[in-house]
């Protein structure tokens, strides 16, 4: 059994969500943690939380879509710890205006999704990845991609789109620390609905992306059944859980639910026999995961 007690696990987006499920499991595990958020309040509150339980924690803010903010993490990690073991890129958004179709995605949008769903990826393994191995030894990556970065349709398409590019970026670095019989392992957390309140992100949109005009609302009967649909989710708690054995067991892709699978598949037998797709709804399926939990 792989021993965590007194590793160091370098997580973003930790005030809350995923990224605080993991960081409240890595402590358990006697880790040494270093977190970063673009909220400065919560973050501090969550470190102080894990503190009050022995747990030892660094924060530092950090926006994931500027590449010498993430570097300035990673310098932080190392001065405060000296090494860095476990490596969760988990920052993420979804910006709004999600049900309406792409040709109503404002340029602003893009941008702000693939800052932070996209680079914040890459920034991570280009500050982390290069220290890990000039480090030796054993280490892993978890880049928290979503079922959105599997599935395909209509929808949230900045940010599916976003997830997509980002697993196809994890990908490449799986495949290429394989190449060099590299100890680091790679896992492409694709979690299905997680109770947690990325559906809120609008709060950290940055005021240079917000469209000419604001940002356009969504329909208030779909929003609140996207509402409904995350309150049902998976806890973040129970994430954690499955990102840990995934660590012990070198799994790649970690996907939580089985509810996408029909997306999945009929996404890939589309490509694979050259016919034109029908994409299930991903709502209804998110829906379908929600109802199998209740």
């Amino acid at each position: 059994m792989m021993d965590f007690a007194g590793k160091v696990a370098v997580i973003t987006g930790a005030a809350s969500g995923i990224g605080r499920g993991m960081a409240e499991r890595f402590a358990a595990e006697g880790m040494r943690l270093v977190l970063a958020d673009i909220q400065p309040e919560p973050l501090e509150a969550t470190a102080e939380t894990l503190r009050a339980q022995g747990a030892k924690v660094l924060t530092q803010v950090t926006d994931v879509s500027d590449a010498g903010a993430v570097q300035a993490l990673a310098d932080a990690a190392w001065r405060e710890f000296g090494a860095v073991h476990v490596v969760c890129n988990n920052a993420g958004i979804v910006p709004g205006a999600r049900y309406r179709p792409i040709w109503e995605t404002a340029p602003e949008d893009w941008h702000w999704s693939l800052g932070v769903n996209l680079m914040g990826v890459v920034h991570g393994i280009q500050s982390f990845v290069p220290r890990l191995r000039a480090q030796g030894g054993w280490a892993h990556v978890v880049n928290t991609i979503s079922v959105a970065g599997l599935v395909s349709g209509t929808n949230s398409p900045a940010y599916g789109a976003a997830k997509h590019a980002a697993l196809r970026a994890t990908e490449a670095l799986y495949a290429d620390l394989a190449a060099e019989n590299s100890p680091i392992g790679v896992t492409a957390l694709c979690p299905g609905v997680v109770s947690t309140g990325i559906g809120n992100s609008e709060r950290n949109r940055p005021a240079t992306l917000v469209p000419e005009g604001g940002v356009r609302g969504d329909d208030p009967a779909m929003m609140e059944k996207y509402r409904g649909i995350k309150a049902a989710g998976l806890m973040p708690a129970d994430v954690a859980e499955m990102v840990v054995t995934a660590i012990r067991e070198r799994q790649f892709y970690l996907v939580t639910t089985t509810a996408f699978d029909r997306g999945v598949q009929e996404r890939m037998d589309a490509i694979l026999t050259r016919r034109n797709p029908d994409f299930p709804d991903i709502l209804v399926m998110s829906q379908e995961e929600s109802n199998a939990r209740k």
